[in-house]
C-alpha cells in the first residue's frame, strides 16, 4: 500500500481549512485517511499551520510520499529538516544531541522570522489605519470649512434685517396703512 501525505479540504465555501493527513494513494482526497498529522488555515496571513513534526518524521521514515504543497508544509514546519537529520544519525554522521541542536536552532530561527513578519504586518496594518484616519480628518475639514461660509453670510444678513425692521408695532401698522 502506498501512502501519501496529502492535504484533505475542509471548511466552506471560498474558506477553505485544510487537515494534513496520510492516506491511501488510492483514497479520495476527502476520503478515509490513516492518520491526522496536523492543520493549515490559509485564510490568515501568515497562514496558520499546526504541525505534529515527530508524527510527520514518523510517517516520512515509513516511506509515505507527501504531495508538493504538503512537501512545502512540512519544510516550512521543519518535518523534512528533521527527516534529514535522523536519516544522518541513523547513518552515523552525527549525534542524537547534535541533530536536537541543529533542529532547534533552526526552529528558533524561525520563530524570529514569523515573528519579524507578523511585526511588519501589524505595523503596515496601522500605519494603513493611521492614513484612512488622516484622509478622513481631512475630508472632514473640507466639509466644516465648506459649511461656514454659508452661515457667515446668513448671519449678517439677519443682523441687517433686525436694523431694517420698525421699532414699534405702531410704527409698523403706519407703514402698511400708507
Amino acid at each position: 500500500m502506498s501512502v501519501k501525505i496529502r492535504l484533505q479540504r475542509h471548511g466552506k465555501k471560498g474558506k477553505p481549512f485544510y487537515w494534513v493527513v496520510a492516506a491511501d494513494a488510492r483514497a479520495k482526497r476527502d476520503g478515509k485517511y490513516l492518520e491526522k498529522i496536523g492543520t493549515y488555515n490559509p485564510n490568515v496571513n501568515p497562514a496558520v499551520i499546526d504541525l505534529d513534526v515527530d508524527l510527520a518524521v514518523k510517517w516520512l521514515q515509513n516511506g509515505a510520499q507527501p504531495t508538493d504543497t504538503a512537501k512545502n508544509i512540512l519544510s516550512y514546519k521543519g518535518a523534512m529538516l528533521k527527516n534529514h537529520l535522523v536519516g544522518g544519525v541513523r547513518k552515523g554522521a552525527l549525534t542524537q544531541e547534535q541533530a536536537d541542536e541543529k533542529f532547534n536552532a533552526w526552529v528558533e530561527e524561525k520563530a524570529t522570522k514569523i515573528a519579524d513578519k507578523e511585526a511588519g504586518l501589524s505595523k503596515a496594518d496601522s500605519e494603513a489605519k493611521a492614513k484612512a484616519l488622516a484622509a478622513e480628518k481631512a475630508v472632514n475639514e473640507a466639509r466644516i470649512e465648506a459649511a461656514k461660509p454659508v452661515v457667515e453670510e446668513e448671519a449678517p444678513a439677519a443682523e441687517e434685517a433686525v436694523e431694517a425692521a420698525p421699532e414699534t408695532i405702531d410704527e409698523a401698522a403706519a407703514k402698511a396703512s400708507e
